[in-house]
């Protein structure tokens, strides 16, 4: 099936925001679309100018080397003001279960992430992040070099806790990950003085896909 530039650049724009916040390069979009490289590289320019003339709500940045979907900067006090949102207060169960992944597996990048709970995770991801319960810690020696994960020091002091090691103890957290269970024993009371909150008082409050 031929293509026109127009159908190219939606089809552009769909892999970009699946790559999410590891982006593609060039290269990996040219090999996708089976495109000369340099030809990819024009439109994703055009892209580029066509989102600013439009006044659209994201925009397309380079960032080592690889192009990203990105919103606008002037509109992170919105942005802001959804994370903390009264209605938007709790995690969801997909936050939850990439939460506990996160925490007994880090580092570790979106990828193994969703091969284990065997679903994309990037709202997740941005909802863990926008709630600082989670950072970038690094990037993984692979191709692309793929953002690595970790819980950050709020997540610690949201939970009650001095460093990792006081996570409950998992005895088969080396040999295969038991989601549920680990989710539950990650969010179950960690003693009367440390935790702040449990599971059930977080999974009372669940209300869907974040």
């Amino acid at each position: 099936m031929t293509l026109n530039f127009q159908q190219v650049k939606s089809i552009i724009e769909g892999l970009l925001f699946a790559s999410g916040d590891e982006g593609l390069d060039a290269k990996q979009l040219a090999e996708v679309l089976e495109l000369d490289v340099y030809l990819v590289r024009d439109l994703v320019v055009e892209m580029k100018k066509d989102f600013k003339r439009k006044g659209r709500g994201i925009q397309i940045v380079e960032v080592a080397g690889s192009y990203q979907l990105t919103t606008l900067a002037e509109h992170a006090p919105y942005f802001e003001r959804l994370a903390y949102t009264p209605s938007r207060s709790s995690l969801s169960q997909a936050a939850l279960e990439t939460l506990s992944i996160i925490a007994y597996k880090q580092p570790i990048t979106r990828v193994e992430i969703e091969e284990i709970r065997g679903v994309k995770c990037d709202r997740a991801l941005q909802t863990l992040t926008a709630k600082d319960l989670i950072e970038e810690v690094g990037r993984a020696e692979a191709v692309g070099r793929p953002i690595l994960y970790g819980t950050s020091r709020a997540f610690l002091e949201y939970f009650g806790l001095d460093n990792i090691s006081e996570l409950p103890d998992s005895t088969t957290i080396q040999e295969s990950f038991d989601l549920e269970e680990e989710t539950r024993m990650l969010f179950d009371r960690l003693g009367d003085d440390q935790k702040q909150i449990t599971f059930e008082d977080m999974d009372r409050a669940i209300s869907g896909e974040d």
